[in-house]
């Protein structure tokens, strides 16, 4: 893959996961042999503490209750897929050498408390993004669903009966055009702000539910599972 300049910086970056596509592909488990049910969760103000445009590993905390979320769907076999629009990089305050940096402290602080992603998925794209970033309708840009759809994809994951977390209604715009049937709205981060949004999101084919914090939603995700597979 050719070396990536950054629109911000003359940096040279190369990795992996970047695709020439400039979109972040990490996945960290093997393709399930049978579609699997998943729990997709946005990065900030659900994982870790909402902090505008995070790009200091040291700014990476943990938001209450999120490991035991991750834990109640590692017993529901449902793996944990992160998926985040990461503007930051469009706008050129920070580069995507800064983007590995905060995801290896998050993987560090995680593996501290036993819990692990097993995939994470990025999108620079912006409407108001420097070149190359500034496109209008990114299909991986939340609200649209292209990072679940591809994560699906790489996968095999079933998004009928997965799940999304999220804090702002374009993540539950993104989990219904997914065609998912549940999304979770969090009150951390931008989750007041955008609560009156996400409930309106609701339909007889998508269910939005309003919840406090990610302790709540690891209770809730284990009575759901109970009562669907009943």
């Amino acid at each position: 893959m050719p070396d990536i300049g950054l629109p911000s910086s003359a940096e040279r970056f190369t990795d992996g996961r970047l695709g020439e596509d400039l979109l972040w592909r990490e996945v960290r488990i093997p393709r399930f042999p049978l579609p699997t049910p998943a729990l997709f969760l946005d990065r900030d103000g659900v994982i870790v503490e909402e902090r505008l445009y995070l790009s200091d590993p040291r700014d990476v905390e943990l938001l209450p209750g999120i490991t035991k979320l991750i834990r109640a769907a590692r017993v529901l076999g449902m793996p944990v897929v992160e998926v985040t629009n990461q503007a930051g990089i469009a706008h050129g305050y920070f580069t995507w050498a800064d983007f590995v940096r905060v995801e290896n402290e998050l993987t560090k602080v995680l593996g501290e408390q036993g819990v692990a992603l097993d995939a994470v998925f990025a999108c620079p794209y912006h409407p108001e993004g420097q070149p190359p970033y500034g496109q209008p309708h990114h299909p991986w840009r939340k609200p649209n669903p292209g990072m679940l759809l591809e994560a699906a994809r790489l996968l095999n994951l079933d998004l009928k009966q997965s799940i999304f977390v999220g804090d702002k209604a374009t993540d539950l715009e993104a989990a219904r055009a997914a065609g998912l049937a549940l999304g979770i709205h969090m009150l951390t981060g931008h989750g007041r702000t955008h609560e009156i949004n996400s409930r309106a999101l609701t339909t007889k084919d998508f269910a939005v539910h309003v919840l406090t914090h990610a302790g709540e939603a690891a209770s809730f995700l284990a009575e759901t599972t109970r009562h669907t597979r009943d």
